[in-house]
């Protein structure tokens, strides 16, 4: 089976054509400022390459951090409403109260608190008023806003009030898109809540920007499926993708873990990836990115939902170095490396500079850092390892020295020592490790329940079927799942032998094996 993976970075935008697990041709463009025009590059190119071998490719499969960079850079975002319900409780912390002003201020819609929600056990918290939630949803209409995120209180356990809030909603405002928080994060309510916020505030963007996928797919010819990476090192079908834009929020560097794994032949190793902006480092658990189980900030936001456990740094080949004193970052000539960069003809001393510099690699006009003192050379370049040494433990969970896989189109900065790993291997084709990730990413499926008066094998086992039932619903064939992560967690302090329970699964996408049409 045949495959493209396309990675879009805050640099380059990387593409690979896979059979099976064997690369047939890679490619390495610039990120494009409308991210689409680099896509449609990329694919053309990757397509030149393969030549006849790119004829029967069956789909397509797009990474892209597009939408963090839309927070981060507070730009292309749309206003959002909140509907909470939740009262009487609740009530002292309303939505938006812990994000940054800004952003706030550029996405608030206006915060509706409502009567009802539920306990931690499922016992109705209050009536639900689903009178307040009609004004509030006429009131949203009359303002104009386009996109509300409903949160109640322990929704993940029992989503009746979030599901009842939203039915109101589309009879009342059928043109505002509606995103239930119980769909996107954990028990946290505010964690929670700043997602489906975050996701209402992305939907424009993220419809958008699929479209412009679909087009870009259909018109290279292919005939392929096109598919959407998320940040578990999955995919989903690209109108899934429009519906939640926060599930690709950090599919980049778990991409390029997800290939580097593959193009090593290691399921279990820590990963440093060094892109254009950024160093990723991450640690591999049986092929997958090991999960974050605390809150993870997005933007400035508290967020708690499916996110890879990944430390980012200031380090890559962009990044830009100062002399005297010597400094590396945190800033970085990002996507214009190709215009700024020393060794492009730019004035810019960057990593790529100091790299080609010290002669780990060989690229543009090497005669243009020529009259870089080798002092100032070899400072940055031990700057550049030492920041990257002292992430990579500060990762680990243990003293055992486990191999470090280098990734990425500035892996060449990684030393080739580290403490605490047991060997640095520097992946084939690591440069494109990302699109070789994407290329080969499978539909997942996850629960994560509080059961009571169950034994604990009778939980995990209902859990595994809700989390398969999932996973065929986001489009998996069932005859491929397999269970990747199982966790499990008393809770003493509930009633009814209540315990924790967190499935995760994947299996190959059922609709690649469909007729492609000619």
């Amino acid at each position: 089976m045949k495959r493209i993976g396309i990675d879009v970075g805050g640099t380059n935008t990387d593409a690979a054509l896979l059979d099976g697990d064997k690369v047939i041709a890679a490619v390495k463009t610039f990120t494009t400022a409308d991210v689409t025009s680099g896509v449609r590059t990329a694919l053309k190119e990757v397509i030149a390459q393969a030549g006849d071998a790119a004829r029967d490719v069956v789909a397509v499969m797009i990474g892209t951090t597009h939408f963090t960079n839309a927070v981060v850079e507070r730009r292309n975002l749309g206003r959002a409403a909140a509907i909470r319900v939740s009262l009487p409780a609740s009530a002292s912390l309303v939505p938006f109260c812990d994000w940054p002003k800004d952003l706030a201020a550029k996405v608030n819609g206006g915060v509706y608190l409502v009567e009802g929600g539920h306990e931690y056990d499922g016992r109705p918290l209050f009536p639900m008023d689903e009178q307040a939630i009609a004004r509030a949803a006429r009131q949203i209409a009359k303002d104009g806003v386009k996109a509300v995120a409903i949160s109640a209180t322990f929704s993940p356990l029992t989503a009746s009030c979030e599901e009842r809030a939203a039915e109101i909603v589309r009879n009342e405002a059928p043109g505002v898109h509606v995103t239930m928080s119980s769909t996107l994060g954990r028990i946290g309510l505010l964690e929670r809540e700043n997602v489906a916020l975050m996701n209402a505030s992305l939907i424009g963007l993220a419809q958008e920007t699929t479209q412009a996928f679909v087009d870009a797919v259909a018109d290279s010819g292919l005939g392929a499926q096109l598919f959407i990476t998320q940040n578990d090192g999955t995919v989903v079908r690209a109108d899934a993708a429009r519906e939640y834009p926060v599930f690709s929020f950090a599919s980049g560097p778990t991409n390029s873990m997800r290939g580097a794994a593959l193009l090593a032949g290691v399921e279990n190793a820590m990963v440093c990836d060094v892109g254009g902006t950024t160093a990723d480092i991450g640690c591999l658990i049986n092929g997958f990115p090991r999960e974050a189980n605390n809150v993870v900030e997005v933007g400035g936001v508290r967020t708690l939902f499916r996110m890879p456990d990944l430390l980012s740094i200031a380090v890559g080949g962009g990044t830009k170095i100062g002399r005297d004193p010597v400094t590396v970052g945190p800033e970085s000539v990002g996507y214009r490396l190709g215009q700024e960069a020393l060794v492009f003809g730019g004035s810019q001393i960057t990593a790529t500079d100091i790299a080609v510099a010290a002669g780990l690699m060989t690229l543009g006009d090497p005669s243009k850092v020529a009259g870089l003192p080798a002092d100032f050379v070899k400072a940055a370049l031990a700057r550049i390892h030492g920041s990257i040494a002292e992430s990579v433990d500060r990762m680990k969970t243990d003293a055992t020295e486990v191999p470090l896989l280098a990734v990425g189109g500035g892996a060449m900065l990684i030393p080739q020592a580290v403490p605490g790993i047991s060997e640095v291997i520097q992946v084939e084709h690591s440069g494109v490790a990302n699109a070789v990730g994407a290329a080969m990413a499978q539909i997942s499926g996850e629960t994560d329940r509080i059961y009571r008066d169950m034994d604990r094998d009778d939980a995990i086992e209902e859990a595994r079927k809700a989390a398969i039932a999932s996973a065929i619903a986001a489009g998996a064939d069932e005859k491929t799942i397999k269970v990747i992560d199982i966790e499990d967690l008393p809770l003493s302090y509930l009633p009814g032998r209540a315990i924790r329970t967190r499935v995760r699964v994947v299996g190959e996408a059922a609709a690649l094996t469909q007729e492609v049409p000619a």
